[in-house]
């Protein structure tokens, strides 16, 4: 299969996408003229999209919702409205929805549906051969020899790499966390990355870092991404990166309530993923000062693919068969600067520099 980089998503652009605000809920396995929450006609545009939602929805702060607000970027730059006809989304509550929600986007005539998540592989591959004249876009996976399906995959291991070299410059216990969604490839990736950043920091440090690394078997469980890190914070382990979608919501609700029975110095502190979580880390310390304890947050730019392949639809150069895969380099992945200390700053350019240059070597599996 032809690989080939996502046009248009450089630093710039990315960087752009991450910033737009947060969307509200929608109805899951509803037509798309009701997913959001509200209506529009999207009229007779020259294209129309829809995005086919993992569970945890356009609201997780997390994957959907960088997809959903990338859709919504093209649907402005294009003057294309919301509805049938323009672009909308389906959101899936659970896996047995998916299915159902791309042929739901299918019959009502969307021109170009995207899977958000490796999880709809399957669904979109099946939809994808009863309708040879859609085109489908499968996100964080590859679907091979389809001229009517394009593929976008990130390599999440190297923006988690640099996650690892932060967290190994700021615990103060030397013990970190790593909380995953559920297994598979994906996830894979963003363990293995940020452990052999982590390793690699020790070392270069001469400190004996441990690593405690679980997973919730579930994407969308906030209770139980809660109950996982508070048996991480409870065995002394000060910084958690979290690779879980709306599971993750569990961890910064169980970080915010301990933070705000600690003074500024004692925090725990939460690695954010996908998006910006910078606003997820806000609280008020126990002496009144106001605070936040996202350290950083590893950056994908699902949005700004999503956007960027619409448009390639929109002007009849659909990358069907191909596979567009990018990382550090060409700013398809990324790390805040968050609250790291000039230090661990310092630290976590050079690590991207070296990743970028191929100097460092990021495993895709623990």
């Amino acid at each position: 299969m032809k690989k080939a980089k996502l046009f248009g998503l450089g630093a710039t652009a990315f960087a752009a996408m991450v910033v737009l605000g947060a969307c509200g809920g929608g109805n899951g396995g509803g037509s798309t003229d009701s997913s959001g929450g509200g209506s529009a006609s999207g009229g007779d545009a020259d294209h129309s999209v829809a995005i086919v939602t993992d569970i945890g929805g356009v609201d997780d702060r997390s994957f959907n919702q960088s997809a959903w607000e990338g859709l919504q970027a093209w649907g402005k730059d294009h003057n294309i409205e919301r509805g049938t006809g323009g672009y909308d989304y389906v959101q899936s509550d659970n896996a047995s929805q998916y299915t159902t929600n791309i042929d739901s986007a299918v019959s009502n005539g969307f021109q170009t549906i995207f899977g958000v998540g490796y999880l709809l592989a399957e669904p979109i591959e099946a939809a994808a051969d009863t309708n040879p004249d859609t085109n489908f876009v499968i996100i964080d996976s590859v679907i091979e020899g389809k001229d009517n399906v394009a593929s976008a995959t990130f390599k999440d291991n190297e923006a988690a790499y640099l996650a690892g070299v932060a967290a190994a410059h700021t615990t103060k216990t030397d013990k970190v966390g790593f909380i995953g969604g559920e297994e598979g490839v994906v996830i894979d990736r963003f363990e293995a990355g940020f452990v052999k950043g982590v390793e690699d920091t020790a070392k270069e440090m001469d400190k004996d870092i441990s690593i405690d690394v679980q997973y919730a078997a579930s994407f969308g469980d906030p209770a139980r991404g809660k109950a996982l890190a508070a048996n991480m914070y409870d065995n002394d382990i000060d910084v958690i990166y979290h690779a879980s979608g709306g599971t993750g919501n569990g961890v910064f609700s169980e970080a915010k309530a301990r933070n705000e029975e600690k003074a500024e110095a004692d925090k725990v502190w939460v690695i954010g993923v996908d998006s910006d979580q910078q606003a997820e880390g806000e609280y008020t310390d126990k002496d009144g000062k106001e605070s936040n304890f996202c350290l950083a947050s590893t950056l994908k730019g699902v949005g700004a693919a999503v956007q960027d392949i619409s448009t390639r639809a929109l002007e009849d150069k659909f990358p069907g068969g191909e596979h567009l895969s990018f990382g550090l380099k060409d700013g398809g992945v990324s790390l805040t600067d968050g609250f790291l200390s000039d230090e661990a700053k310092a630290a976590v350019n050079e690590a991207k520099d070296k990743v970028s240059d191929g100097d460092i070597e990021v495993p895709e599996k623990p």
